[in-house]
């Protein structure tokens, strides 16, 4: 039956030709009849295999189109374009005043006074707190006194130095009338005045001496004698005197009036030079500025009752108070945290590499994350001359002064801090996320239809974000690649421009 439909399959044999040729070779109809088997098993065989192929191309092709399509929904892009840079160097450091200062007390006791408050605002040398006097220990009361007894000392001294030196002006100016008088005529009223005096006393003189006369060879102890004698005394000076009041009117002083005269103007011009000298120094140990032997005594007692209060070392803002009325303390114990809060300053750490291009004057840009809505502004306004090596690292310690800040700023706050070194203009610039470093390359992926594109690039000065172009293959409108894939990593061969399928291929 086999046979017979495997022979029927040959179109052009008829019944009796067909029969000659089974015959003639040799089939029997067993054997025509397995030979159709095989030949039918064999042509469904490669019906099946190439149906596999077709399924198989379809299942590899689509499954490759939908992982691009997938890859190419998944990536973010940028366009590369030109445009500003701001180049900044950024760090990282804390806020600090210009000025602070941890207030202690100096000595035991109670506490009595409290001036201020947490944010109150204080002078310098302003007292802000103080110990009760009774409370204090004996040395520091018995300096108390002892001050009250310099002050006093120094009052006195001022006192007496200001009357000397005041009658030492006075003889002075009797002295220099005196000598004037003597060499200038005066006028002719005083001239009748002083002739009329000078008359008078050599009356009064010749009297006196008619009255000493009988009595001039008595014993010395006798009274009437020394009575008599004083007064011819008294009246020889009175007429001298007058004598010399009217030589100085009427311009006939003897040489030796004259330079008695001058010898009296100078002597008193001395001691008036001494007494105001006095003055002077007294003057100078009544101040507090000045330091004398009297007033090392009251520094001294002073410098001891200080101890009991608490200044204000300079003008500042108090951050922090411990001390209240009536708690005992004893020396060293924390009372008050002074800051100057009018300058508040960034201290970080530059890199050596970045260190020469940062410069005192430099704009900066200050941010915090405690005030992350708000950016703050500075300027660089000192660096280290000589670094400090961390774990290997070279750094150099920058300041930057805010100038802006507010109260939101407060001392000990981190704050990030990005210095201005430059201003770009018309640069090409790449997204600092976009680059890639492959075998030491820079380099960023651009997406050319369905393949990615790795291009090496130069770097120049960058920001937080961008950085400048300086050379390679990117141009402007290259659409950059910003998450490539992890297997555009795996690179056969350096990039140099070689495009990678997406999806791996």
């Amino acid at each position: 039956m086999l046979a017979h439909n495997f022979l029927s399959r040959i179109p052009s044999l008829n019944r009796k030709q067909r029969g000659s040729l089974a015959a003639e070779r040799g089939f029997d109809m067993a054997t025509i009849g397995n030979r159709a088997l095989a030949f039918i098993r064999r042509r469904w065989l490669v019906l099946l295999i190439v149906l596999g192929v077709l399924a198989a191309g379809w299942y590899f092709l689509g499954g490759l189109g939908a992982a691009r399509a997938d890859s190419l929904s998944g990536l973010q892009t940028a366009v590369a374009s030109r445009g500003s840079l701001t180049a900044t160097i950024g760090a990282t450091g804390s806020v600090r005043p210009q000025q602070s200062a941890t207030l202690l007390w100096g000595t035991s006791g109670k506490v009595g006074t409290v001036l201020v408050e947490v944010g109150d605002r204080v002078a310098a040398d302003e007292t802000i707190a103080t110990l009760e006097l009774s409370s204090l220990p004996q040395a520091i009361i018995l300096a108390n006194i002892d001050l009250q007894d310099a002050q006093n000392a120094l009052a006195l001294e001022l006192v007496e130095a200001a009357k000397v030196a005041a009658e030492a002006q006075n003889a002075l100016e009797e002295a220099e009338k005196v000598l004037y008088n003597l060499t200038h005529p005066g006028k002719a009223v005083d001239i009748d005045q002083a002739f009329a005096n000078m008359v008078l006393a050599k009356d009064r003189l010749d009297q006196a001496r008619e009255d000493y006369e009988p009595y001039a060879n008595k014993p010395e102890t006798n009274l009437k004698r020394a009575n008599y004698l004083l007064r011819f005394t008294e009246a020889q000076k009175a007429y001298d005197s007058a004598v010399r009041i009217y030589n100085s009117f009427v311009g006939t002083a003897n040489d030796t009036d004259i330079a008695v005269a001058e010898g009296q103007v100078a002597l008193a011009q001395e001691q008036l030079l001494v007494a105001q000298h006095n003055y002077g120094t007294a003057l100078q140990a009544a101040d507090p500025e000045f330091v004398s032997s009297a007033e090392a005594r009251v520094a001294a007692a002073q410098a001891t009752i200080d101890l009991a209060n608490i200044k204000a070392p300079f003008s500042g803002v108090i951050t922090d108070a411990e001390a209240a009325a009536g708690d005992l303390v004893s020396s060293g114990t924390l009372a008050f945290r002074l800051d100057d809060l009018s300058h508040m300053l960034v201290d970080v750490e530059v890199s050596e590499v970045d260190v020469n291009r940062v410069a005192v004057g430099q704009d900066a840009i200050i941010t915090f994350d405690a005030a992350a809505d708000r950016e703050y502004h500075g300027q660089v306004t000192s660096m280290a001359l000589a670094g400090t090596i961390t774990s290997g690292v070279v750094n150099f310690r920058v300041t930057v002064e805010l100038s802006d800040a507010d109260e939101f700023v407060r001392p000990g706050m981190t704050a990030a801090v990005n210095v201005v070194v430059s201003q770009l203009d018309d640069v090409l610039l790449v997204p600092n996320r976009a680059v890639r470093v492959v075998e030491g390359a820079r380099v960023v992926y651009v997406l050319r239809g369905d393949a990615l594109a790795p291009v090496e690039i130069t770097l120049g000065a960058s920001s937080e974000t961008y950085s400048q172009v300086t050379g390679g293959g990117l141009q402007a409108g290259d659409l950059i690649v910003l998450n490539p894939p992890a297997n555009a990593f795996d690179m056969s061969n350096p990039p140099s421009g070689g495009r990678f399928l997406m999806g791996g291929s």
